[in-house]
């Protein structure tokens, strides 16, 4: 008999999404199976009806390979065991989710995602014996037991044509630019792009740093004939007392930001240079995927319809020493992959001599 298996993009977007799901829609058609795209994430199945369309190959074009976020649409809000209600309470929707899911009638599910996603799905797949199989995808590249996630390449990509950009400009105006970027609690992005990026300060959550030891990286390149300098700064590099950045949106949700205005000031205080700051924000996100993402997506996107066939669930698609593997969801999501001190590009940055602030 035909298999039906669905799919779904949770947690936020990123590029090569729609490579993932190409990829898997093409795999299963192999197979002869039928591909049910759920809309939204869980949100699609928080519907009174599930919320879906049947993926074939015909719709899946090379346009689809190139094309940035997601066609089936993500949510990174609402905890489905906590889903917030309109009078203010909490309350637990995980099992209409399961419902909905039973409703479609699917063999099994390829979820892609980080590991806020996976936490929540695997409890779902858990609490409704459905059989899942996880794809990591996060531009923070913070997931466990893989080299990669799907988007982060091209996350980087961004963020080092942004200090591509602002080289001249700052030059131009004799002035310090200092770009934030995203990467949550991980500065695997800053650290990335400012080696790619010819960067002087590269700032990361990892590790302390001091304002003066920024200011005199700066002061050094002004002394050695250099009008200009560039820092970059990952989103949650905290002040050097330990004060958190963040941004209230006006249902209370908090986000971090405001890091880079922080050291523009501070720079500018101690060294008397001009300093401006470009925040890169979601620009990050939307990108059409670089070839090294849609290589990554497509990979993951066979190998996750691949272990259906094998019967392998509770499993994560992962890339480790160039090749294909998968381990447990649970291992994934428990090896948080922030930045070690004794990193290679750590090692590399400093023998660039790029300040990392801390000496």
């Amino acid at each position: 008999m035909s298999k039906k298996i669905g799919i779904l993009t949770s947690g936020g977007d990123c590029a090569g999404l729609n490579a993932v799901i190409r990829a898997a829609v093409y795999k299963a058609d192999l197979l002869g199976w039928q591909v049910y795209g759920i809309l939204d994430g869980t949100a699609g199945l928080l519907e009174k009806e599930p919320q879906y369309k049947i993926l074939t190959p015909a719709e899946m074009d090379t346009n689809v390979l190139r094309m940035g976020g997601t066609i089936l649409g993500t949510t990174n809000k609402g905890n489905p065991f906590s889903f917030p209600m309109p009078d203010g309470t909490t309350k637990d929707r995980s099992g209409e989710i399961v419902a909905n899911f039973k409703k479609l009638g699917l063999e099994a599910v390829i979820g892609i995602g980080g590991d806020g996603s996976f936490a929540i799905l695997r409890r779902l797949a858990q609490q409704g014996g459905i059989k899942m199989v996880g794809i990591p995808k996060t531009i923070d590249n913070d997931l466990g037991k893989t080299e990669r996630a799907v988007g982060f390449d091209t996350a980087v990509s961004v963020a080092t044509e942004a200090l591509d950009r602002l080289q001249p400009t700052a030059a131009s105006h004799d002035r310090v630019m200092i770009l934030e970027v995203m990467g949550r609690d991980a500065g695997h992005i800053a650290l990335s792009a400012g080696i790619a990026g010819g960067a002087d300060i590269i700032l990361i959550p990892e590790l302390k740093y001091t304002i003066e030891n920024v200011a005199k990286k700066i002061k050094a390149v002004k002394d050695g004939g250099r009008n200009f300098a560039l820092v970059i700064v990952s989103e949650a590099v905290k002040t050097p007392n330990g004060e958190k950045f963040e941004i209230t949106y006006h249902n209370g949700e908090k986000r971090y930001g405001g890091i880079g205005n922080y050291l523009a000031g501070k720079i500018s205080e101690v060294t008397g240079f001009e300093s401006r700051v470009t925040v890169l924000g979601h620009v990050q996100r939307g990108a059409p995927p670089t070839y090294n993402d849609r290589l990554l997506a497509s990979a993951f996107g066979v190998r996750a319809v691949d272990l259906i066939a094998e019967g392998k669930f509770d499993r994560m698609v992962a890339w480790q020493n160039r090749k294909l593997v998968d381990y447990p969801i649970e291992e994934c999501i428990a090896a948080y992959e922030a930045i070690d001190v004794n990193d290679t590009l750590v090692h590399t940055a400093r023998g660039l001599g790029i300040s990392l602030g801390d000496q």
